[in-house]
């Protein structure tokens, strides 16, 4: 138990590092829950339930100041959890956003109250022209926060899982069946929440497409990313012969002014 908690602290303290190294999408709980069904000896589950919770936090990203819920926390917990307790992808669901909402408020005091004065005494290395003291106090933050979320994942895991588990079992049929549905329902969501942020009239034709593939025709999402993959190719190559056409044509009509 100890082992196993000190192991999803360590990828929790690897997922969070983004703030600190730079954005590598460690943090997404597809890539997170294959690592917890590791550490558990459950990778086959790991992954189903990470896959699952991806699709719930598919939209949550950081835009400007808003900070949208925890998904490090939430994505090991909730694999975590489900795992131990025997449960299935709606529980995954069910704990999983929870505890990343949760994790915020954690997370949100860190950023708030910390990280300025870090920044602080970044901008005062700045002033002296110390680039290595700025270096340092930018890893420090983004460190730190790793570390917290580490901890985080660690106590909770050893404190709840046999909670947790208990919980599970006390909850009613006609409750487990709701969660089932939702969890049908919540993936939905997560790509509206994506399609808000990405959807304009360029794209919107490349969408309904992939929709009429998998509604018409029965092709499964793997066949619909090979198609749209080579669709991406196809779409950039015609832009670069056009690019390459205009360009040709402007530099004719340049040496034709110069006559």
């Amino acid at each position: 138990m100890i082992v196993q908690a000190v192991l999803l602290g360590v990828v929790a303290f690897v997922a969070q590092s983004e703030y600190a190294l730079g954005t590598s999408l460690l943090s997404r709980p597809i890539v997170t829950g294959l690592f917890t069904g590791i550490v558990l000896g459950d990778v086959k589950t790991g992954i189903i339930m990470g896959a699952t919770l991806e699709l719930a936090f598919i939209g949550s990203f950081s835009v400007g100041a808003s900070i949208p819920p925890d998904v490090v926390t939430g994505g090991i917990l909730g694999t975590a959890f489900a795992i131990t307790a025997g449960a299935g992808t709606e529980t995954a669901l069910l704990l999983g956003l929870p505890i990343a909402t949760l994790t915020l408020i954690l997370k949100n005091i860190y950023l708030g109250l910390l990280i300025p004065m870090m920044n602080h005494k970044a901008d005062s290395y700045a002033e002296e022209g110390n680039y290595k003291g700025v270096e340092h106090m930018h890893l420090i933050a983004g460190f730190g926060l790793s570390l917290m979320l580490g901890l985080v994942v660690m106590i909770s895991y050893m404190v709840g899982s046999k909670t947790i588990g208990n919980l599970l079992d006390k909850i009613p049929d006609f409750v487990q069946n709701g969660l089932t549905v939702a969890t049908g329902l919540i993936p939905a969501l997560g790509f509206a929440m994506l399609a808000r942020l990405l959807i304009n009239k360029k794209v919107a034709p490349y969408f309904f497409l992939g929709f009429a593939l998998a509604s018409y025709l029965d092709i499964p999402v793997t066949g619909i990313a090979i198609f749209g993959a080579i669709l991406a190719v196809v779409v950039v190559n015609i832009m670069n012969v056009r690019q390459g056409a205009v360009q040709t044509t402007a530099g004719e009509v340049d040496e034709d002014e110069d006559f």
